[in-house]
């Protein structure tokens, strides 16, 4: 008896059999066919692409059951399905899952209609020493171009904690990577054996594995491995930042920020902070001397808990609001205002940093949580971000914050249509935002009210400062109109070095700009009395002229 699936040669059903079986039987001569293809995550297979239906609402799968994620969800009508079945239009997944999903092992497509909450390689962002090559990278890389963004100090200037004469790329704290940076970190700490530097794992996450050290002694681990360092087979990696010993402190306490920044695309760079961050407080007194004491160092939420002094009733949380009516209050108006301007701008040297190598993909969002520290002459600093901020609430407040923060990030990411759409520009609407603010690209200003510097104080190729010449023809007629008294009626150098300078370093280029100032006068008064002589010649010749025809 014959097969009848063989005769069904032109059919696409038999190109999913099996051949038969060479045995008498006629049970064995059955086709076996082959297994469909199961979506993985959500996924389509390129050679079935996923039957396309309408749907009148939206479904959503989870990998963390957190209140904030489901109420808002449930709110909106969405419906729950499995994460292996596909039929997820939205898709709250862990960063591992994420990685999988997006493996270049799995010849696998997402929809059009399917959006999920991490970019592929979202870890140059949250690995600790990924993100340190990534700043350094972008540095060397603008200074090559000759960008006003690489400007530096003179070489006079000391050193402060991030180790750079960098005016606007100094972000991060002075940082080595750990075994393979172990000789240069060993002949930075030799020039200053006082100071104190705190260690990081590379791939942990709340504080785990963070200490503080003041000697080398604590690194012999590192040391061994440093003569031993095969960078392609070692993975267990540490970061070794200098130790912010002057932080700002509220209440003897020291305290950082958590900052939610969303990222909708890297190519452009589309991003926006959530207004409403909040402050991590310690719950010990700060003091620089007891470096073993986690509780006086380390802000994170699941070390702080442990401690006996720990208030579950407000968790050792301030709001950023009130951190702005503190610092206003005590620094003076408008200092929060300042604050705020250059937290933005570390976020965005950040993103840029990392935007020449994400993957960016058309289906992918992200909510990246920023940690910053504000050290007390009130500049921030970046420790670290991660990808998979945590949304478990620990207070009222706590639950509140994110749950109006998941929100709003659902108002940005969907498109007005109600449904996903890869086509769609993510360009949302000002209603949409909220409690969002716009990330804008840094550039510096062109108006004398400006915190950032307008000129280069090196050459084009970063080869070293400018000469007092060239600083004059670059900037000659603002130098004119200060000297004439276009600007208003300030100290000319201060106004001067106010125009050119950011705050904290006028008074590097004060004197230059005032010999500048000064020329500018003298040429201006010379200018001035050679044609009131020439006006009076004239008026000497034009009376001698007049004189003869009268006589």
């Amino acid at each position: 008896m014959k097969c009848r699936f063989k005769k069904r040669k032109s059919s696409s059903y038999s190109r999913d059999v099996m051949p038969c079986c060479s045995s008498s039987s006629s049970k064995s001569k059955l086709p076996l066919p082959l297994p469909l293809p199961l979506p993985i995550f959500g996924l389509v297979s390129k050679e079935r692409p996923w039957p396309r239906k309408e749907r009148h609402c939206l479904y959503y799968s989870t990998d963390c059951d957190k209140t904030a994620l489901i109420n808002n969800f449930q709110k909106r009508g969405w419906h729950k399905v499995p994460a292996f079945d596909g039929e997820w239009n939205l898709y709250w997944a862990c960063a591992q899952n994420c990685r999988y999903i997006f493996g270049v092992d799995h010849p696998y497509r997402m929809r059009s209609d399917q959006i999920i909450n991490h970019f592929p390689n979202s870890m140059e962002l949250s690995r600790k020493d990924l993100l340190i090559k990534n700043i350094k990278r972008y540095r060397k890389d603008l200074e090559r171009k000759g960008d006003a963004l690489a400007m530096t100090h003179p070489n006079s200037t000391k050193l402060g904690v991030g180790g750079t004469r960098y005016m606007y790329l100094d972000i991060i704290p002075m940082t080595f990577v750990l075994p393979a940076d172990y000789n240069l970190f060993v002949e930075q700490f030799h020039k200053n054996p006082a100071s104190t530097w705190i260690v990081k794992p590379s791939d942990k996450s709340q504080g785990v594995g963070i200490y503080l050290i003041n000697k080398l002694s604590k690194l012999k681990r590192f040391a061994y491995e440093a003569r031993t360092f095969y960078p392609h087979f070692h993975r267990d990696t540490c970061v070794i930042s200098k130790y912010i010993d002057n932080p700002l402190l509220i209440g003897g306490k020291k305290f950082d920020l958590r900052l939610y920044v969303l990222v909708t695309s890297f190519n452009p760079i589309k991003a926006y902070l959530y207004n409403e961050g909040f402050c991590r407080f310690c719950t010990q007194r700060y003091d620089q001397t007891e470096i073993d004491n986690v509780f006086m160092h380390l802000t994170n939420v699941s070390i702080q808990k442990n401690n006996k002094e720990y208030n579950t009733i407000h968790g050792g949380k301030w709001s950023m609001q009130n951190l702005w009516l503190y610092l206003d209050s005590i620094r003076g108006e408008g200092v929060s205002k300042k604050l705020s301007c250059r937290i933005s701008e570390t976020i965005r040297h950040s993103l840029d940093a990392v935007a020449p190598v994400m993957a960016n993909d058309r289906h992918c969002f992200e909510v990246y949580g920023y940690d910053i520290i504000i050290d007390n002459n009130l500049k921030p600093w970046l420790i670290e971000i991660n990808t998979s901020p945590s949304i478990h609430s620990t207070t009222k407040n706590d639950c509140t914050l994110k749950t109006r923060l998941i929100d709003n990030v659902l108002d940005v990411v969907i498109p007005p249509s109600g449904m996903p759409d890869e086509r769609w520009s993510k360009t949302p609407s000002q209603d949409s935002l909220r409690n969002f603010t716009l990330i804008t690209p840094i550039q510096l200003p062109k108006t004398p009210n400006s915190c950032q510097s307008s000129t280069p104080l090196t050459e084009a190729g970063g080869t070293g400062p400018l000469t007092d010449n060239y600083y004059y023809r670059k900037h000659k007629s603002i130098i004119n109109r200060l000297a004439g008294g276009a600007l208003p009626a300030l100290a000319v150098s201060k106004a001067a070095s106010k125009f050119l300078l950011p705050s904290g370093t006028s008074a590097l280029m004060r004197p230059m700009v005032q010999s500048h100032i000064r020329k500018a006068t003298e040429s201006k008064k010379l200018s001035q009395k050679s044609k009131l002589k020439s006006k009076s010649a004239m008026k000497r010749g034009i009376g001698a002229a007049l004189s003869k025809r009268v006589s």
